[in-house]
């Protein structure tokens, strides 16, 4: 079964969130655990939490199809030792976070070297920054976004994906986000059947579908490999809906959480009607 739902917003109080994904018929969403604009923020009230839970109970909103994204200041491969200390603390508090609204996953983009380390210094300090994470924190899978590639950000092949995996050592708690916008980008073709087929092999023999967490659904402003970050809405970018409607009907794809990034929030709910219509 295919669980689409978008990334809403989660304002005036995280316990939003669920109810603004039920407002759309989403049957999975995202949101931000806390402003991520902001280093830190005050933590959780205990109704916040107790209504987050009670609202997922009474919308139906099941753990494994929420796929909430932690703040983009966060930097897990910042070459500098305040900075990935910074970014260290602000990933644990975004985890514990989870653990409290009974969250089993936290997507992230991986890290950046910003042309002062080199790349696989930069994947061992992202791989030693969730280490410290996972031991920190119990019942949370750290879920890598695959990038586009812009600037000096990592995590744009699949092979920088699997080098962070090989070095976590709880193979059990990391996981992969694949953002079919990033993935054009960042050079892989996925718009034709033939081409389809041919990337998710490579995924799956060089990562492995066992890993794979979640799927942010979006369009592309920006053409295959021009390592540059922005999404459309569906059916207006450079995409087809051949593309929606391969994952739609592939089952390596159930079970879940499909996710809108796209630009237009107002066209979300038809946006996720769309994408089931196209189930055969």
């Amino acid at each position: 079964m295919k669980y689409v739902g978008a990334h809403v917003s989660a304002s005036g109080g995280v316990e939003n969130a669920p109810l603004n994904a039920k407002n759309i018929g989403a049957r999975a969403f995202a949101f931000f655990t806390k402003n991520q604009r902001q280093w830190f923020a005050a933590p959780y009230k205990e109704e916040n939490i107790i209504n987050f839970k009670s609202r997922c109970e009474e919308f139906g909103y099941l753990a494994d199809y929420i796929l909430p994204h932690s703040s983009y200041l966060i930097n897990l491969g910042n070459p500098t030792d305040d900075g990935v200390k910074k970014s260290r603390q602000a990933f644990i508090d975004e985890m514990k976070r989870c653990e409290q609204l009974g969250i089993n996953r936290l997507n992230f983009h991986p890290g950046s070297h910003l042309n002062e380390i080199s790349v696989d210094q930069c994947l061992d300090r992202i791989a030693e920054s969730i280490n410290i994470a996972l031991e920190e924190t119990s019942g949370v899978c750290a879920v890598l976004e695959n990038t586009a590639g812009q600037g000096t950000n990592l995590g744009h092949t699949f092979e920088h994906l699997a080098y962070i995996i090989d070095k976590v050592e709880d193979k059990s708690r990391v996981g992969v986000c694949l953002d079919t916008a990033h993935t054009l980008a960042a050079g892989y073709e996925i718009r034709t059947r033939e081409a389809y087929e041919e990337t998710f092999q490579k995924f799956d023999s060089i990562i492995g579908f066992n890993y794979l967490k979640g799927m942010h659904i979006n369009d592309s402003k920006k053409e295959l490999s021009s390592r540059v970050d922005r999404h459309d809405s569906l059916g207006k970018g450079l995409m087809n809906m051949d593309l929606f409607s391969f994952i739609m009907n592939d089952p390596r794809f159930d079970n879940l959480p499909l996710i809108l990034e796209t630009p237009d929030e107002s066209l979300w709910a038809e946006e996720i009607q769309l994408l089931y219509s196209l189930q055969k």
